[in-house]
């Protein structure tokens, strides 16, 4: 889609964008050869010798040349040039703020492979494996992951970054991860009400009584969020292309999911339902982590 873009350009907006593909002017090659330019002569000398900056820019496959000049909605336009360096990405951790909580786990799925990292284990080479993509898609990642991991860590993650929050709320799309997944049909069986808040208890579970099924069960959940993501970026991704005139050209298949590495265990999950979730605990769960909200009213 970067090819059929022209938003990305200082001074050139979505109207004039709208305007130029009316006139024919559906790509790069096209407006270099056009003889009915539809603005200014001025303008189209502009535009020609953008058009070159962005086609140097895309040779040398730096997508932050585009993101730097899209709005965060208007990131997926990214997606199918550098989906090959793309890294869908997620963090499980102890609270909402690195200064007092910590990163437990974190899950990446490029397409091809799927890395997880625990913290004690082999949490540090998440930083290096990181700088292997050029790309990265979260959810929300913009106001929670990426900010986490770089004080975390004390590192600057300056990848592009496709924020599937930002990009569903364009479609009419709300209600968090977990809502949005619903409204497209995915399901998440025996993980069906864990959520970020449970996750924690998942990590003390480990952490205090070695249950390996615990942390089995957190970096299921971790994984589920990654795997989730690449269908819904190649989903908003179709549906974005809708909007323009160049479905039938650009559209993308949507992937086979992957076999996953780990399965959520029934009997933990039920215990610590049972041992966390009643209206005693419920209110010493939110003592303890107020910033979560009241777990009962996530998972019932």
């Amino acid at each position: 889609m970067l090819e059929q873009s022209f938003s990305h350009i200082k001074g050139i907006g979505s109207k004039t964008e709208i305007q130029l593909w009316s006139s024919n002017i559906h790509d790069w090659p096209s407006l270099k050869n056009t003889k009915n330019f539809p603005l200014s002569h001025r303008k189209y000398d502009y535009l020609k010798k953008e058009i070159i900056k962005s086609e140097k820019h895309l040779k040398s496959n730096n997508p932050n040349y585009f993101s730097n000049g899209l709005t965060s909605s208007q990131h997926w336009r990214l997606f199918k040039n550098f989906k090959s360096t793309t890294a869908y990405l997620d963090i499980e951790t102890t609270g909402l703020y690195a200064s007092s909580a910590i990163i437990t786990t974190i899950a990446i799925y490029d397409g091809e492979k799927i890395k997880y990292y625990v913290n004690g284990e082999n949490l540090n080479d998440f930083k290096e494996d990181i700088f292997e993509y050029n790309l990265l898609v979260t959810y929300n990642g913009k106001c929670f992951d990426i900010p986490f991991i770089e004080k975390f860590f004390n590192i600057s993650l300056d990848h592009s970054h496709i924020d599937l929050r930002y990009v569903l709320h364009s479609l009419g799309y709300s209600g968090g991860l977990k809502g949005c997944e619903k409204q497209f049909g995915i399901s998440r069986n025996d993980l069906e009400g864990v959520d970020g808040f449970f996750a924690i208890y998942l990590w003390e579970e480990f952490v205090q009584n070695k249950n390996q099924k615990a942390l089995d069960t957190l970096l299921a959940y971790n994984i589920e969020d990654v795997v989730n993501l690449e269908y819904l970026m190649h989903k908003v991704y179709n549906l974005k292309i809708s909007e323009t005139p160049f479905e039938e050209k650009l559209k993308m298949n949507i992937p086979d999911r992957p076999s996953l590495p780990f399965t959520p265990d029934l009997i933990t999950i039920q215990k610590i339902k049972n041992r966390f979730y009643n209206p005693f605990n419920i209110a010493q769960s939110m003592e303890k982590y107020p910033h979560y909200g009241n777990p009962r009213k996530i998972l019932f």
